[in-house]
């Protein structure tokens, strides 16, 4: 009697089966009664915690932005061969000078300048009177200013030959960071392309490039001043309470069967900083000097309108 009730405790006490307590004296076969430790339990691994599955992640904003930027390029791109379809040719870029995002069409193909090579004029005269630790001249001022805001060919004339000519303002490029423009001697037969023309508009604007602070301000004065009879191109697409600063060019010769050269580049600003970009459009084979301008501001309405800035 004494050994049975003995072996009876002895079976109701702690059972270690690899490490796991079992507790009674049964074993549960599915059909109820005691048994073994709850499910949740199992030998030699204690208590098992079930593991959720990791939540997908989703996009983030910056990628979200980055895919929205290259949808609009897209469809700008469309937009613009739509165009090429039927016009002569031409090139545009966009530089957003508050994020740095920059687009371009066709951004290497060369162009004559005609007269917009006048921005380069000033900038390389701007940085010589820097590195004079001056400010610029009466003279000088009263050459610049009507090269810039009159598009006058003889002050041009003068300000290139006196800044040393095709070689120096080769060298001036150099600083500026245009590498896809060759300088002629004929200064208007100056050839570009618009992935240059944003970088040097880019230079104007950039408390970080070669130009200071004045010399800045004064390329900005002058060109968001250009007489009326001037502001076609890049102002177009100016929305009310921005400003604009623009150099236009324009050129016939018989070399092109009489057709137009006809380029605009320049930078649309708003007060808020909301907008801030630069754009340079370039163009030929246009038939006539009116058609050109439209077809340049067409071009630049576009990016507008799909870029969204």
């Amino acid at each position: 009697m004494r050994l049975t009730r003995q072996w009876i405790l002895a079976l109701a006490v702690v059972i270690i089966v690899g490490g796991v307590a079992l507790i009674g004296l049964g074993v549960q076969d599915g059909r109820g009664g005691g048994g073994l430790l709850p499910s949740s339990l199992t030998i030699g691994g204690g208590t098992s915690t079930p593991r959720a599955s990791p939540a997908s992640r989703g996009p983030s904003a910056e990628e979200l932005a980055k895919a929205e930027r290259a949808q609009r390029a897209k469809k700008l791109d469309a937009a613009l061969k739509k165009v090429a379809a039927e016009a002569p040719e031409f090139s545009v870029a966009v530089l957003d000078n508050r994020t740095g995002q920059h687009y371009s069409y066709r951004g290497s193909e060369a162009y004559d300048t005609a007269s917009i090579v006048k921005v380069q004029v000033l900038a390389c005269l701007l940085l010589r009177a820097q590195d004079e630790e001056r400010e610029l001249t009466s003279g000088e001022r009263a050459l610049a200013e009507p090269m810039i805001r009159r598009s006058d060919n003889d002050a041009t004339s003068t300000l290139f030959g006196q800044l040393g000519g095709r070689a120096a303002i080769t060298r001036c490029n150099e600083r500026l960071g245009l590498t896809e423009t060759e300088v002629r001697t004929a200064w208007g037969l100056t050839r570009t392309t618009v992935d240059d023309q944003v970088k040097l508009l880019d230079v104007l604007v950039d408390s970080r490039g070669p130009l200071d602070a004045d010399s800045r301000q004064t390329a900005f004065l002058m060109m968001s001043t250009v007489v009326d009879s001037q502001q076609w191109g890049v102002p177009q697409v100016a929305e009310r309470g921005e400003a604009a600063t623009v150099k236009n060019g324009w050129d016939t010769r018989t070399a092109d069967g009489g057709r137009w050269a006809i380029n605009s580049i320049g930078r649309v600003v708003s007060a808020d900083d909301h907008t801030d970009v630069s754009i340079a459009v370039l163009s030929h084979n246009n038939p006539s000097m009116n058609a050109g301008i439209g077809l340049v501001e067409k071009v630049a309405t576009l990016t507008r309108e799909h870029l969204k800035y």
